[in-house]
């Protein structure tokens, strides 16, 4: 299965794709409709090598030149273009209501403050 995942990535050549078909595997289930394929996935292979040795090596980059033969700079410029490949979602973490409310107690926040932070 990895292998044909390859082989998939170097043929579309980076050019997007769209999955109509879906298929559980050992069972008798298939879902047709327009999936897109999630980012990591849209990288080259030669990219997600790269993301998944970098995830196995818990980030260390010292590791990454180990494995890669390659300097400091250029696993991080590779880092940098790979990053720029991918769209993120926004992961600010939100205060819990609790803090919001003991901050709120001690004026460290006004009302208005603390009822805004709350919609978000």
């Amino acid at each position: 299965m990895a292998k044909d995942w390859q082989e998939l990535t170097k043929m579309t050549q980076g050019a997007p794709v769209v999955i109509e078909r879906v298929r559980l595997v050992g069972k008798d289930i298939a879902i047709e409709g327009a999936f897109e394929l999630p980012a990591l996935a849209n990288l080259s292979a030669e990219d997600q090598v790269f993301v998944a040795a970098f995830v196995r090596s818990h980030g260390s980059i010292k590791q990454m030149e180990q494995y890669f033969g390659v300097s400091y700079p250029t696993i991080k410029n590779r880092l940098n273009r790979i990053g720029g490949q991918l769209s993120f979602v926004d992961i600010s973490v939100s205060e819990p209501s609790d803090d919001l409310l003991d901050r709120l107690e001690r004026g460290e926040l006004s009302v208005q403050e603390t009822l805004e932070k709350l919609k978000k």
